[in-house]
């Protein structure tokens, strides 16, 4: 029975994609086919007119806040924090909070805190925002806070990032309160807090993602690399696995070669298009976006929109070459960080799990 078109608009492309593959009709498979281009049409469209009302009222230098509020606010329409209600908002109001001063105290901190910062700051993320790292929540929180702390800010404009962040708290509270509220009625934070446990699957990648990105976040700072954040998408996306394994060398080859791929193909249309097309070769990134279901072709169509910005403070080649250099950077970092925990946790927290 084909599902209902507003269903359908629901849907992951994964899931889409399945449905493609079962229909046994063209005329069914053009209805799916259709919802995934409008479904990606849809969302581009709506962040477009999201994330540029709110940088028009609250200021440009916070649009990256504004992107970040954007994926929370799809993203929790379909995983909550597997507790309570009452304690989810709360919860998300601290998740802000952290989103919105750990970045800017990097800025003023002594290097030799910034591991402690940014290791306290992520864990806590992925501690109230994660249980199931299966759902992908894991993945919006860390985007948003390595994008954060690229983009940090001080003074007045920071002022102007918590009024956005508690605009931002209405929008998303409503939406948790809306969908969730009726779910895990009988389970409150602190049960949650008392569950910690490293030998868990779950916490121990929780332990791995913020050990890791903290590191390789502080390592960009302090040698001052150009763009870090880059690094911190590329590390962070490695150790994002789920289970653990220390066994990364798949999801490795696969950044590199979405990356290279991906950057390239920007380099290519760059300099074939018309100057008056290339603000659009961000949106059309997300468009192609919402059609892949392969790590390797996200990857590459991430590449549009951060090239996009990249040109405009590096130029083309330099933005391009410092894409892949980063990315290289991130995942080597992220590869050998990856086997050296393995390591060390099978040996403290058995048993760890593989993949198979």
């Amino acid at each position: 029975m084909t599902m209902r078109f507003y269903d359908a608009l629901q849907m992951d492309p994964a899931v889409l994609k399945r449905e493609i593959a079962a229909c046994s009709t063209r005329s069914e498979k053009t209805y799916y086919w259709a919802a995934m281009a409008i479904r990606s049409v849809l969302i581009v469209a709506f962040a477009i007119v999201f994330i540029s009302l709110l940088s028009d009222v609250f200021g440009a230098d916070n649009t990256p806040l504004a992107v970040a509020l954007f994926c929370m606010m799809l993203g929790i329409r379909f995983v909550n924090f597997e507790y309570c209600i009452g304690d989810s908002l709360i919860t998300l109001a601290a998740v802000l909070g952290i989103l919105v001063l750990a970045p800017s105290a990097a800025v003023v901190l002594p290097s030799i805190l910034l591991i402690p910062l940014h290791f306290a700051a992520f864990f806590a993320l992925l501690y109230m925002t994660t249980q199931r790292p299966e759902m992908g929540n894991g993945g919006i929180y860390s985007f948003a806070y390595v994008y954060l702390t690229g983009n940090p800010v001080v003074g007045e404009a920071l002022i102007r990032r918590g009024l956005l962040a508690l605009v931002g708290y209405l929008i998303c509270g409503a939406i948790l309160f809306a969908k969730h509220r009726h779910q895990h009625k009988t389970t409150r934070f602190h049960h949650v807090v008392r569950g910690f446990d490293l030998s868990k699957p779950v916490h121990l990648w929780q332990l791995r993602m913020a050990l890791g990105v903290s590191l390789v976040l502080t390592a960009g700072q302090v040698f001052g690399v150009e763009r870090f954040m880059w690094m911190g998408f590329a590390c962070a996306s490695l150790l994002s696995e789920y289970p653990n394994s220390g066994n990364a060398i798949v999801r490795f080859r696969q950044r590199i070669v979405g990356a290279i791929a991906g950057s390239f193909a920007f380099f290519l249309l760059y300099l074939v298009t018309p100057e008056a097309l290339h603000p659009f070769m961000g949106p059309l990134g997300g468009l192609c976006l919402g059609f892949c279901t392969d790590y390797r072709y996200k990857t590459a169509m991430n590449c549009f929109g951060a090239l996009m910005l990249g040109t405009g403070i590096y130029g083309l080649q330099g933005a391009v070459l410092l894409r892949i250099v980063d990315t290289v950077l991130g995942v080597v970092f992220g590869l050998v960080f990856a086997a050296v925990f393995h390591r060390l946790a099978a040996v403290r927290f058995l048993p760890v799990p593989e993949k198979e």
